[in-house]
């Protein structure tokens, strides 16, 4: 009777433990949970980093394509506008 008294008291002394303990283990699962998410997110802004720079690249370019088709244009009404003067002259002779 003493040894289960001694043992119901030995056990309900570390109940306390045995929570702390559970807690302690389930708060380290979830360290490690959020390293390897922040991992995660660190590799995501990584690739993401590197597509955006891959699309300022790019956008630089189809500016400097744009910049340059109108420049064609403008270069393209210039001589049709020539010829056509130079037509008109030809007529006229």
């Amino acid at each position: 009777m003493i040894k289960s008294a001694a043992a119901r008291t030995s056990q309900t002394e570390l109940d306390p433990i045995d929570r702390l303990e559970e807690k302690v283990r389930r708060l380290v699962d979830l360290i490690a949970q959020m390293r390897a998410d922040q991992e995660k997110a660190a590799e995501v802004n990584a690739r993401l980093g590197q597509e955006i720079t891959a699309l300022r690249a790019r956008l630089a370019d189809a500016e400097s394509a744009a910049t340059e088709i109108s420049a064609l244009r403008d270069e393209r009404e210039m001589i049709r506008t020539r010829v056509a003067d130079m037509l008109e002259q030809l007529e006229a002779i």
